[in-house]
């Protein structure tokens, strides 16, 4: 099979696996434009080696409409949906994944893209819960969960950040002692630590006993999409000592740290497609990596599913 590296676009990523595209059913959250997501639906459409479907559920319906409409640009053989849920409310996520099985049954690919990034001020959502958590992963825990009956033989791809090197998951007070010992980059660095956590979990719950290989993937850093629109390059800067506080170590960004609109989209791709990917798996730059112990320990993994079922209140038994 073809070796990428962290150059690699994702016209040539599409290119290379047509076979593993044809005909496939992908659903992808937070694709609004513009955004990794969309990138990635629109890449997909473009495969000579059509999909059937693709379906993308987002909160703001009205930035993902552009999105289908240049698919059917594209192709209007490809079929597709749009389903509105806010991964922040699980009642929204709830109805949503019940919109999502009806218009897609059989799910080849779910890619878990939504997300935030470093919010200044300590905010919950409907259910108390620190908003970059709860929407980079515990509504995608379970959304993710209610689409395992469509998922059988398929593939989950999460996608995280080198970011997740700022913090591991804070299990004993995920909610910053509701917001006193808050800072926007140990939220975010708890959240995309859990993003590959939960790739574990799902891999150790459901390859065996339903065919679903999960991978979690580091796109790389862009600065077109809207992920970091609130935040200046100073405030950048607070990735640094909020890293050292938590695990002692100094974070250093990987190289290249900058990719172009359709490089960004490489590496989740790859990870969504490439059938040679052994699960479960940590992508950065277009290849398998093995991420930090604090984001693949066993005892981490099954501390991360338990303690969200229990914020979601409902236990997954496989």
């Amino acid at each position: 099979m073809p070796t990428f590296d962290g150059t690699a676009t994702s016209e040539q990523v599409i290119e290379a696996f047509g076979s593993q595209i044809q005909g496939k059913t992908f659903v992808i959250t937070g694709a609004g434009q513009p955004s990794i997501g969309s990138q990635m639906a629109t890449a997909l459409s473009r495969s000579p080696a059509a999909p059937a479907h693709i379906l993308i559920a987002s909160r703001t319906l009205s930035r993902v409409q552009p999105v289908l409409d240049e698919i059917q640009q594209i192709n209007q053989a490809i079929k597709t949906t749009a389903v509105q849920v806010d991964l922040t409310d699980h009642e929204s996520i709830r109805r949503a994944a019940g919109e999502i099985l009806a218009a897609a049954p059989k799910i080849d690919v779910l890619i878990n893209s939504a997300g935030n990034m470093a919010l200044k001020e300590f905010t919950v959502d409907k259910q108390n819960i620190e908003l970059q958590f709860s929407a980079n992963h515990l509504g995608h825990f379970l959304l993710t969960n209610l689409l395992v009956p469509g998922l059988r033989g398929g593939r989950v791809v999460n996608l995280t950040s080198s970011g997740y090197l700022i913090s591991p998951v804070r299990f004993d007070d995920y909610n910053f002692s509701d917001g006193k010992e808050y800072d926007p980059w140990s939220g975010y660095g708890q959240a995309k630590t859990a993003n590959i956590l939960f790739a574990w979990g799902l891999t150790q719950r459901l390859l065996q006993s339903h065919g679903i290989n999960s991978f979690a993937a580091h796109p790389g850093y862009n600065g077109d999409t809207r992920l970091g629109a609130h935040l200046t390059w100073d405030d950048y800067g607070g990735i640094f000592p909020a890293c050292k506080k938590n695990t002692g170590q100094e974070f250093v960004f990987e190289e290249p740290r900058f990719k172009t609109y359709t490089q960004i989209a490489a590496t989740p791709l790859i990870a969504a497609l490439d059938p040679e990917l052994k699960a479960p798996g940590y992508l950065q730059n277009s290849a398998i990596s093995e991420p930090a112990e604090h984001a693949r320990d066993a005892d981490s993994v099954n501390k991360l599913w338990e303690l969200s079922e229990r914020l979601v209140g409902q236990k997954f038994e496989y």
